[in-house]
């Protein structure tokens, strides 16, 4: 059968894949358009495998909420290259990851990876990601994915810089309106810029105050000054200290960073809004995905390699 240039223009906007490989893929499959995808994507999938061991420390991080707010999920999915988190056949990906994590029972990220992938029964969630690195040309990684649902209110969003950020809050109350919703929204700002690490006080755990006091002391062991303090003054330096750490760290305790004195607290600014609304105001918790965070990205120096490179 006659190769068209037809066929091969219909098969690269199928595949993403290059001219010369559509070509020979409907030459090997005397013309099919499905058995050249399957060609592609078979091929696709030795070539994920040698993109693997790239390190994917881009990307972005996608939010979906359901219409009625009940239910969210954010995932993270990476690149190598920011070139490609911008390009838009990688954004509906990832839109698409959003969706299967939706709805997703798996939890864990070998879970979601195992299970079947929605817009295509024949694969796994992981098959369809090697089939992407394939058409997309770099290698890619789901990296995590986290569900909020809240009956008894609705979880607010919010995504910074085109998916760098993206936050999640659970917001349990009785009362939805514009100013409740507004003020929902303004904390996951606040969750975004100040990046803490609880809700509230009740989540710090024992075992991290006690190491922020071992911490304190030792400090306060090796300074000749504070070190001859009675042990009363020291005890309440360390209770001091740990309370202006947990200002920071919990988002309750932190100062909201819209205040027009600069000084009240996330929590008196969510009691003022519950007061305002008639309204019983919790919040129950928040999901923060930053791109790429805790990833070690590796350092190119190009002058360096253009200098070996010569010398070779």
């Amino acid at each position: 059968m006659a190769i068209t240039a037809a066929m091969v223009k219909e098969l690269r906007e199928l595949t993403g894949a290059g001219m010369m490989d559509c070509k020979k893929a409907l030459g090997e499959t005397d013309g099919d358009m499905d058995a050249a995808v399957e060609y592609l994507a078979k091929k696709g999938l030795a070539k994920a495998e040698k993109k693997a061991g790239r390190i994917a420390a881009e990307g972005i991080v996608a939010l979906k909420v359901s219409d009625d707010a009940k239910k969210a999920v954010a995932v993270e999915v990476n690149s190598e290259t920011d070139f490609v988190a911008k390009n838009e056949k990688f954004q509906n990906y990832v839109a698409q990851v959003a969706a299967q994590a939706m709805d997703t029972k798996a939890t864990d990220i070998e879970g979601f990876l195992a299970e079947t992938w929605s817009l295509d029964t024949t694969k796994t969630v992981n098959e369809e990601l090697a089939s992407q690195i394939a058409v997309i040309g770099e290698n890619l990684k789901i990296r995590r994915f986290a569900q909020v649902e809240e009956n008894n209110g609705f979880v607010a969003d919010y995504v910074h810089m085109g998916g760098k950020i993206g936050v999640l809050v659970d917001v349990e109350t009785d009362v939805i309106n514009d100013a409740v919703k507004e003020m929902a929204r303004n904390l996951a700002m606040q969750v975004a810029a100040l990046n803490p690490k609880y809700t509230d006080r009740s989540e710090v755990s024992d075992e991290y105050l006690a190491h922020e006091e071992e911490i304190l002391r030792a400090q306060i062991a090796n300074d000749p000054k504070e070190s001859q303090k009675p042990e009363k003054v020291i005890e309440g330096m360390i209770k001091g200290r740990i309370n202006k750490e947990l200002k920071e760290v919990v988002l309750l305790d932190q100062v909201y960073v819209k205040a027009e004195d600069g000084k009240q607290i996330v929590s008196k600014y969510v009691d003022e809004v519950a007061k305002a609304n008639n309204a019983n105001i919790k919040i129950k918790g928040f999901v923060r995905f930053e791109t790429g965070e805790g990833i070690e990205k590796k350092e190119e120096d190009f002058a360096a390699e253009v200098a070996a490179q010569m010398n070779a």
